[in-house]
């Protein structure tokens, strides 16, 4: 039943409460609450997060609202103003601006107990929607929550059940759209947030790219069209990758840098024009923030590689400086931990508070280490692989030397050494089109359902160049001893290697099975994730 589930995953309209571990009696309060607030006309506020997911999940939350017919505006706090999250400036902004009577959180307000009941105290009723880490003490409200679900998901399953209760009751239509081709629609930006959240894309996640990347390659939404077009993407072959390299990053770039409601507009506007300039705008930022990530992450290296020396190798690194762009942190952590496989925490240094970003490697819970340290923390919110928090900037050194204990008492040299999973050792000959083409049912691929590593031993490489800028990477032609079979192979990263090989000394090689298609022609590769057995 599961290889069955798995390979033919069910529609997302067709998931179930108990399918995403939502409470039905949660659900069916926020849905009879929402009902109610459309049908008097209150003031209704869509309060979402400034990133990719919180951006998807307020735009599925707004729009199906808006379409409803209820009174609603939405609303992203500032990341450097407000912070993440509810907060009594956002709460009292919001208060002056649409004076609602109902906020509804999307991807936060798990761990904002007392920013609730703050809200309460001034006569709006909150109704949180979110996927974090549920602390001990949870907000006093109506709460839809599951773990299983990013944030766009879980706003997308509310507004699918909202849009069911309403089908009943009006069959027709939701402003000029059928309710098939509207939860379709919403589907395309669920997807968004799913893949750029980095949820397990199995289960319901893999029902939602599934459908939600069909939907994103036939979208006739006018600000995805403008989005991937700025991007020189192609409607109908867009796959994760591109959601999580090229559309995922443009949308974060407006909350890291400038103002994330920019995003939400690109995605909910109607008109072609505005979609046009508001990719343009969401290219250009995303270009900013890419240099302003580079050269801090150089900054962040340089600091690192000073601080280890022949003595003292942190198991967790805590990099910390005043010049740091509170947008960019969360990136260079995981920059950090690309480069040297260790928990990252990367620190904003303001004058009294501090912000942080963390992330981290398989084995160690972070948001659990940093939650133990709660008693000299603001906040603090996340999940076991990445989490942000707020300091003040007196307790830095202290809560350095805490989560550097923590880490040496748990991270044993095991967990510090990076692993590659081999699926199937194959030889050669099997690396075929047959097989890369039966290896599309497992797509899509992406965390938690990597794409299949083979590895297959003593082969030859018959001829190899460097390709790329800088030469970074080689291009290979690879063959068995004994065999007529050459295919060609692609290493990106690994340009160091050239001029290493020698002429019938076998190596092993780590790969994934590629189809190159150039110029209308396609022809198979290999993409090789590791080489082993070097000629000295």
């Amino acid at each position: 039943k599961e290889i069955d589930q798995f390979l033919r995953p069910p529609e997302p309209n067709a998931l179930t409460p108990k399918d995403v571990d939502i409470d039905s009696a949660s659900l069916t309060n926020a849905i009879k609450r929402i009902k109610k607030a459309i049908a008097a006309k209150e003031s209704v506020v869509v309060y979402s997060d400034y990133d990719a997911d919180g951006i998807t999940a307020g735009a599925i939350m707004w729009e199906t609202l808006h379409r409803l017919g209820a009174r609603v505006m939405p609303y992203i706090p500032h990341r450097v103003e407000e912070g993440y999250g509810l907060s009594t400036k956002g709460i009292d902004t919001v208060k002056e601006l649409y004076n609602p009577t109902l906020i509804i959180t999307v991807d936060h307000g798990i761990t904002a107990r007392e920013k609730v009941a703050y809200a309460k105290k001034l006569g709006i009723d909150i109704i949180v929607t979110d996927h974090h880490v549920k602390p001990k003490a949870l907000p006093d409200c109506t709460i839809v929550h599951t773990t299983k679900l990013c944030g766009a998901g879980v706003s997308w399953f509310l507004t699918k059940e909202l849009l069911a209760v309403q089908k009943r009751l009006n069959p027709e239509s939701v402003q000029g759209l059928t309710f098939t081709d509207f939860e379709r629609d919403l589907i395309s930006l669920a997807v968004i947030g799913t893949i750029a959240d980095m949820v397990p894309l199995v289960g319901p996640n893999r029902s939602i790219a599934k459908y939600g990347l069909a939907a994103i390659n036939g979208t006739k939404r006018v600000g995805l069209e403008a989005l991937m077009a700025d991007a020189g993407l192609t409607k109908g072959t867009i796959g994760t990758y591109d959601v999580s390299h090229m559309i995922a990053p443009r949308l974060n770039a407006m909350g890291r840098i400038e103002h994330a409601l920019d995003a939400l507009r690109l995605l909910c506007t109607r008109q072609k024009d505005k979609a046009e300039l508001l990719a343009q705008k969401l290219g250009l930022t995303n270009k900013e923030r890419q240099q302003m990530t580079e050269e801090t992450t150089r900054h962040a290296k340089s600091f690192v590689v000073s601080h280890i020396t022949s003595h003292r190798s942190p198991k967790l690194l805590f990099v910390v400086h005043e010049s740091y762009n509170q947008g960019v942190i969360g990136l260079v952590a995981g920059k950090l931990v690309e480069e040297y496989y260790r928990p990252a925490i990367v620190v904003s240094k303001g004058e009294t508070v501090s912000k942080a970003s963390a992330r981290s490697i398989s084995g160690f819970n972070i948001v659990e280490a940093i939650r133990s340290c709660s008693d000299i923390l603001v906040d603090v919110g996340g999940h076991p692989m990445a989490a942000g928090f707020t300091v003040e900037t007196k307790h830095l050194a202290a809560l350095q030397d805490r989560l550097e204990q923590l880490a040496e008492k748990e991270l044993d040299e095991k967990k510090l050494m990076r692993l590659l999973r081999i699926d199937a050792e194959i030889p050669l000959e099997r690396a075929t089109e047959e097989l890369w083409q039966k290896l599309r049912d497992f797509e899509p691929f992406g965390f938690g359902n990597a794409e299949p590593v083979f590895a297959t031993k003593n082969v030859s490489v018959v001829d190899h160049r460097l390709v790329g800028k800088d030469g970074k990477h080689l291009k290979l032609r690879i063959t068995c001893h004994g065999s007529p079979i050459t295919i060609d192979a692609i290493a990106f990263g690994l340009g160091e290697l050239y001029g290493k090989f020698k002429s019938g000394h076998p190596i092993d090689i780590a790969y994934s099975i590629d189809m190159n298609t150039w110029n209308g022609s396609r022809k198979l590769q290999l993409k090789i994730k590791d080489i082993h057995s070097l000629a000295s």
